[in-house]
């Protein structure tokens, strides 16, 4: 049923979108907000499910559902909330433009959405950025970066990936010759060569063209990127070989970078909750677990607390514990 993946949050069976946003009203109104009756609602409800509780919210109330979470909450929980109830392709959106807009850029967040995308998921946020932000994408993107990290993210934003899932092992040893040849084989690097493979070939393919360049050289395609490049491009191009080798690692890996060390990023937490909750968050969890050997609701009840902890709890599908 779910070809892709494992959700943590699926649609709500018997799903009563009216009785959702009386419920809704009544956790706001009046002295004091109800907490868990926002998280039981909101973070047990799929998206597109979200979306028709707030019509029936303006339709019954007169009142934006977000306007009302905002002026009751606050915090992390509130960006959590707020976060859950935009439609997913406005919150992509957000994100990125978050990541572009102010002093500086935070590139992490523009490889983790390009790289990670299919073609129709990034032509239809091309499509809602410029409604929304007036800006076209790619100009944005041309504009907050700059050398090979522009050109590898452009050539992502016009989404040209074949997807056909058609495998030619021929074509894939002369690619990895190719990169071998870009790479390794010469001083300085062609990373024009790297681009064009990576961000053009299908991922069966992409899976075929590293195991040749494994069988010529004794290591992983990843080793020799890590190797001949550095910065965000090296990122960017690693991204893309772990979205293409093992997807959920790469996530599992974002969410323990965004709790290790001192302090949290509850930015890219959120993020990846939320983008990845109704798509594959159960088999993230699992690899978290697998990868660091603790769960990762005790990494989210060490690094989170009160009405946020317990909100991510029901995204990423745990029980409350405290």
């Amino acid at each position: 049923m779910y070809p892709f993946g494992t959700p943590t949050v699926f649609p709500a069976q018997n799903f009563d979108p009216v009785k959702d946003a009386h419920d809704l009203r009544k956790a706001m109104k009046g002295f004091g907000t109800d907490e868990d009756a926002l998280i039981n609602i909101i973070c047990r409800r799929s998206n597109e499910q979200r979306q028709e509780i707030q019509r029936q919210y303006k339709t019954h109330f007169g009142k934006d559902l977000i306007e009302d979470i905002k002026s009751e909450t606050s915090g992390n929980f509130e960006k959590l909330l707020v976060g859950l109830l935009r439609p997913i392709v406005d919150f992509y959106c957000a994100e990125m433009n978050d990541a572009m807009a102010g002093i500086g850029t935070d590139e992490d967040v523009l490889i983790e959405i390009l790289c990670t995308l299919s073609n129709v998921e990034i032509h239809t946020i091309k499509n809602q950025y410029l409604r929304l932000y007036g800006a076209h994408l790619e100009s944005e993107l041309k504009s907050e970066t700059s050398g090979n990290f522009k050109r590898l993210l452009v050539s992502l934003c016009t989404a040209a990936r074949d997807e056909s899932g058609q495998i030619d092992p021929v074509a894939a040893q002369a690619d990895a010759r190719e990169l071998l040849k870009a790479g390794e084989l010469r001083v300085g690097t062609d990373e024009s060569m790297f681009n064009m493979i990576l961000c053009q070939r299908n991922y069966q393919q992409l899976r075929l063209i590293f195991q040749e360049y494994e069988k010529m050289t004794g290591h992983t395609l990843e080793k020799a990127i890590r190797k001949e490049f550095s910065g965000d491009i090296m990122e960017g191009l690693v991204a893309i070989y772990k979205c293409v080798t093992h997807k959920t690692e790469y996530f599992a890996a974002r969410l323990h970078k965004s709790m290790a060390g001192i302090g949290t990023n509850d930015k890219q937490l959120i993020r990846v909750v939320i983008t990845r909750s109704e798509i594959d968050l159960a088999d993230i969890k699992a690899q978290f677990e697998r990868m660091y050997g603790k769960s990762l609701k005790s990494w989210i009840k060490g690094d989170t607390s009160g009405h946020y902890k317990h909100a991510l709890y029901a995204l990423v599908g745990e029980q409350r514990s405290s």
